[in-house]
């Protein structure tokens, strides 16, 4: 799992894909940490985005690094323990201007299930389950 965070957090950001009723929906997200031992990333409670993960858990995430790229399949789970807001808030320091651990607006969800796959050109692909 380091790895996939490791390549992430290279990246700069990567696209966050969620179910909309039956439509997809697509978005760059930057947060990506590991938190007792699982990958986090973090949004804001009323935004879109956490109010179709909670009707949906079912994501995908996909970067590019230029080289290589990943896809990642996996169930998200909210967590809204403050010391996992905080330890989040630490890794993003930027984040601060916008979100206080309990609030009531700063959402985390980490990864279950999750299983990403590195594709490399002339290579075959790679799987990491976690």
């Amino acid at each position: 799992m380091q790895e996939v965070v490791d390549f992430l957090k290279r990246c700069g950001f990567y696209f966050l894909g969620t179910v909309d009723g039956n439509t997809p929906q697509v978005r760059p997200f930057g947060t990506a940490h590991i938190i007792d031992g699982k990958l986090y990333f973090q949004t804001g409670r009323s935004k879109p985005v956490a109010q179709q993960i909670f009707s949906n858990p079912n994501v995908n995430i996909c970067a590019y690094d230029g080289d290589t790229w990943v896809r990642i399949s996996a169930q998200a789970v909210s967590d809204e323990r403050i010391e996992s807001q905080e330890a989040m808030l630490e890794a993003y320091p930027g984040l601060r201007s916008r979100y206080t651990p309990g609030d009531g607006e700063t959402q985390l969800f980490y990864l279950t299930d999750a299983t990403a796959t590195f594709y490399t050109p002339g290579a075959d692909p790679r799987v990491i389950s976690f």
